[in-house]
């Protein structure tokens, strides 16, 4: 069974940074493909956004609303995947979910569909202020 837990949420103002970490159990961490997801305040789950997405041959892909100001990482020796979130501001504020399935060698899928991930985090909360 495959566990992810997210940690690193928290208040900042508006303009500052936060660095998410996920941590995951259970399986070969470098089999699967990693995201982020977020679910903003009073949404309903089926309005999870995706944020951010890393392959398992550690290519990256961003929303265009975080392009630019968030980076994604991992590091398989460690079974992490990090958020670094910079330039924050008030959209983005939301509960923040580590997503994971895996994935072929060269397999293609629509990462920002919240449906095609299998595993979840329980989730971490950022609140931006302004």
């Amino acid at each position: 069974e495959v566990q992810l837990v997210e940690s690193g949420g928290g208040s900042v103002q508006a303009g500052g940074s936060l660095r998410l970490s996920c941590r995951g159990s259970g399986d070969t961490y470098g089999r699967f493909c990693m995201a982020w997801f977020r679910q903003a305040p009073g949404k309903a789950r089926e309005a999870r956004e995706g944020v951010a997405t890393v392959g398992r041959d550690g290519i990256t892909r961003y929303a265009d609303s975080v392009k630019g100001r968030f980076t994604a990482s991992r590091e398989n020796a460690a079974d992490t995947m990090d958020l670094l979130l910079d330039s924050l501001n008030n959209e983005d504020t939301a509960t923040y979910y580590c997503a994971s399935r895996y994935c072929a060698p060269g397999g293609n899928f629509n990462w920002s569909n919240q449906y095609n991930w299998e595993y979840w985090g329980q989730g971490t909360q950022v609140t931006v202020s302004s």
